[in-house]
């Protein structure tokens, strides 16, 4: 009888491999979940009516903005959107 290595019903044939950690509980692998994961995050933005926008800052500035997000207790996101509007609004 041959091993099947994703057969783990017959034990006696298993007996002697070892199973560290807890059991994988989704079939992909963690590179397939995060794009999984991603994709649907990009579609449930678009369906809110949100763009994407990619900003690079120094560090600095973005210690900055961290830091005044957890004073307001919002995100960073949502700082720099409130800025931006403030900015265009007045």
């Amino acid at each position: 009888m041959a091993k099947e290595q994703a057969d783990r019903t017959t034990i006696d044939l298993f007996a002697t491999e070892k199973r560290r950690g807890r059991p994988r509980s989704n079939p992909l692998s963690r590179d397939e979940q995060l794009r999984v994961n991603k994709r649907n995050q990009i579609l449930r933005d678009k369906a809110n009516g949100l763009k994407r926008v990619e900003l690079k800052v120094s560090q600095n500035l973005y210690d900055a903005l961290t830091e005044q997000a957890s004073a307001n207790k919002i995100s960073r996101s949502q700082l720099i959107e409130s800025m931006l509007l403030a900015h265009f609004e007045s």
